[in-house]
């Protein structure tokens, strides 16, 4: 049998091809599960999004950290719709104003997994502080280290020590997204009525879910065959939830629930004629963003 001769060129490109594979970084294996694997479907999301030439969100950060991750992403979420980018999108967006009077002002992020928005709307003079778990902040401290401006607390937002020491007033901006939903309501009640009271002259900003949504995941739905939504328990209409929070607390100054939209598709069709009948337009998640009075 005649010997193939392969041409030099050909022979180098498949040494370097072999050089760089031999170089690239192990993927890391997720061992999340439960809540903690929320931040997967999440970080998923906007990654998708952050692809695509229409995409409505710019994250480079969160493409680098999804393609660092050894996970069957589609088999266990199914195809991405934006959601948690449009939302993720128009939080950056309250926050970006709010840094335009806050320059230098503290920013923290309850719970966030693997939100990439610090980076997302860093101005460059702007403190940013995350508190999450234990496997949440490791996989942050790979990914998105700690630095002089963006720390890290290990803890869990219900132990009352994480609070302490942080400074308060109207240079403070809460942000709870994608947690509240994952706590039962008398828990969301004191989670609330706590930040209000350490964190006078802030503003909060924090997403709900609908109670019908909440009743499907208490009824255990499965998103895809792979994968079953964690418990969302506290799930509340978008006209209840001004009545709601006032009647937790005489300390709120100013409040507005805010809508973010599906950016395309026959997710974005269903939403949008969910949108157009009075009767059904509460019952989308939307978000919340408040102001706390001044003492």
């Amino acid at each position: 049998m005649a010997a193939v001769l392969t041409p030099p060129s050909l022979r180098q490109e498949d040494r370097a091809a072999r050089s760089h594979k031999a170089q690239a970084p192990a993927k890391i294996t997720s061992t999340l599960h439960g809540v903690s694997e929320t931040m997967l479907w999440t970080l998923y999301d906007r990654a998708s999004e952050a692809r695509r030439d229409d995409g409505i969100l710019v994250d480079p950060d969160s493409v680098r950290i999804c393609d660092a991750i050894d996970y069957d992403f589609i088999g266990h979420f199914g195809e991405p719709v934006g959601a948690f980018a449009a939302r993720a999108a128009e939080i950056d967006q309250l926050l970006k104003r709010w840094l335009e009077r806050h320059p230098d002002g503290l920013i923290i992020s309850l719970g966030e997994g693997l939100e990439t928005q610090a980076r997302r709307v860093d101005n460059g003079r702007m403190r940013w502080l995350t508190v999450d778990l234990p496997a949440a902040i490791e996989l942050r401290e790979h990914f998105l280290p700690s630095s002089t401006r963006f720390d890290h607390i290990t803890a869990s937002v219900f132990e009352p020590g994480w609070i302490d020491g942080i400074e308060s007033g109207p240079d403070v901006f809460i942000v709870v997204q994608g947690l509240f939903m994952y706590l039962k309501p008398e828990t969301v009640r004191r989670l609330f009525i706590q930040i209000v009271e350490r964190f006078p002259g802030a503003e909060i900003a924090f997403d709900i879910i609908p109670r019908w949504f909440s009743q499907l995941t208490l009824w255990g739905f499965m998103q895809t065959p792979r994968y079953r939504l964690p418990p969302m328990p506290w799930g509340i209409d978008s006209n209840e939830i001004a009545g709601r929070l006032r009647n937790w607390s005489s300390s709120i100054a100013a409040m507005n629930v805010l809508e973010y939209r599906i950016p395309r598709g026959w997710p974005k069709v269903t939403e949008d004629l969910f949108r157009m009948n009075p009767l059904t337009r509460c019952h989308l998640p939307c978000l919340v963003h408040l102001k706390v009075r001044e003492q």
